[in-house]
């Protein structure tokens, strides 16, 4: 927990950094080399000020000794005419060099690095969202106050696997007008339970939290037995032949396709080190004006990479597109996002409804046809891509990759793929995701899920 209070306790409202670094874990490590470096600067000012401390020790203990013995016998001191010429000199040039030695300031090799360094330092802003992300993260994953303030949370494997934490009373002090509305939920809850209502009658939020935390996934042993392990060859493509994808059904209803081992390590790098510069606080698209703008329910970084700014870019495309039969030509550019302290992204459609006409307007190339999503890290806990719709929750599993469509085969929405990135609890969430669009399908014969078995 010591480092949550160090970075939250930074307040520094000069500051000159672009603000959000809360909102993404990669960009918060470059505070611990910066916060480093001034340690050491600090370091290295203290034996600064050691070393003058032990030069004045000196001088005092030399004039300790001296004035001792003169004043014991003074005129008889002075009397010695090399004892008189050295008090002189003391008192008219060496007092001098100790005073300026006292006045001698060595802080400002350290004073003048932090001033280079506050620029980079978070803001109110960050203080404020990593607050609130600490908040979301207490009321998403059922954690009491004295949990979560001493930083003993929960295992993970018992978040994923198990998905039993025991429900504390969720109660802050300086949140209680906030917080009872969480009370007030928890308790619907439980009575709905006793009363044997079925999890769908939940409101979505509390479906949401549920499915983060590994309760609530509606999926039948019957239905279980239906989903199985392949390889896929991409309808016969010469790349996959020899060489076929791995594949696991996640779900059914909507058909959920994860697919192992689709993207290396190395490309993942590549990925991250191309995207780490222009990582900028995610966006969203405005229903009202169709324009994209950030938005508290969804605390991220994102950057876009073109295929044709780098090879591996162009491959990754390029594999999609084989594995899929989707025409990549049309699809937005590869969308890379690392998520922030508590960084989440609230249930939403990837593909715009009927009261969203112009949401792609711009791009010109229709609705979002289908959404695949590179799992680029593992998370330590939470972290899920979760679907309230129908109780489908899919965990972070690095180098792999999740693909659904979004509109059925008439175009119109299929509103249960709404689903949301789950609060990251533990640890750096980073994927990339390639919304592919209608406009060039037309001619191509794209691999139907129920083909991709």
């Amino acid at each position: 927990m010591t480092w949550c209070i160090l970075i939250l306790g930074i307040l520094l409202p000069q500051s000159l950094a672009h603000p959000g670094f809360f909102t993404s874990i990669g960009q918060m490590t470059d505070l611990i080399h910066t916060e480093k470096d001034l340690v050491t600067s600090l370091k290295d000012y203290i034996k600064a000020e050691e070393d003058k401390l032990e030069q004045i020790k000196k001088w005092a203990e030399k004039l300790d000794r001296l004035t001792s013995t003169a004043t014991k016998d003074p005129e008889g001191f002075v009397g010695h005419p090399v004892n008189a010429f050295k008090l002189v000199k003391r008192l008219n040039t060496e007092w001098s060099e100790l005073e300026n030695l006292v006045l001698k300031d060595m802080s400002d090799g350290f004073i003048s690095n932090l001033t280079i360094q506050r620029q980079y330092f978070p803001n109110d802003e960050d203080q404020v969202g990593a607050a609130k992300a600490l908040l979301r993260l207490q009321d998403t994953y059922n954690l009491d106050t004295d949990t979560i303030s001493k930083g003993n949370l929960p295992d993970p494997e018992h978040q994923r696997a198990n998905g039993n934490l025991k429900y504390f009373e969720y109660i802050m002090a300086k949140e209680k007008d906030g917080n009872k509305s969480s009370d007030d939920q928890s308790d619907q809850k439980t009575k709905l339970k006793k009363k044997g209502v079925a999890v769908d009658y939940l409101p979505e939020r509390q479906k949401y939290e549920m499915l983060c935390r590994g309760e609530g996934i509606k999926m039948t042993p019957r239905r279980q037995k239906k989903l199985f392990c392949r390889y896929h060859d991409g309808n016969r493509n010469p790349k996959f032949i020899l060489a076929p994808a791995k594949q696991e059904d996640e779900w059914d209803k909507p058909r959920i396709i994860r697919f192992h081992d689709i993207i290396s390590d190395a490309e993942i790098e590549i990925v991250k080190d191309l995207a780490k510069p222009r990582l900028s606080r995610a966006t969203v698209h405005d229903p009202e004006t169709g324009k994209l703008t950030t938005a508290q329910y969804r605390v991220s970084k994102s950057a876009w990479l073109s295929g044709y700014e780098n090879p591996v870019v162009s491959r990754i495309n390029m594999r999609i597109q084989d594995l899929t039969g989707l025409d990549v030509s049309t699809a937005e550019e590869l969308q890379v996002a690392n998520y922030g302290v508590g960084g989440q992204y609230e249930p939403h459609f990837d593909f715009a409804r009927k009261d969203e006409p112009d949401a792609f307007k711009e791009l010109g190339t229709g609705n979002r046809i289908a959404t695949w999503l590179f799992y680029m890290s593992d998370v330590s806990a939470g972290g899920a891509t979760v679907f309230p719709e129908v109780g489908a929750s899919v965990w972070p599993k690095k180098g792999t990759a999740v693909f659904w469509y979004n509109l059925f085969a008439s175009g119109e929405g299929d509103y249960s793929t709404r689903h949301a990135a789950c609060p990251v609890l533990v640890g750096n969430k980073w994927v990339s995701n390639k919304w592919l669009h209608e406009r060039g399908q037309e001619f191509r014969r794209p691999c139907t899920l129920s083909e991709l078995e």
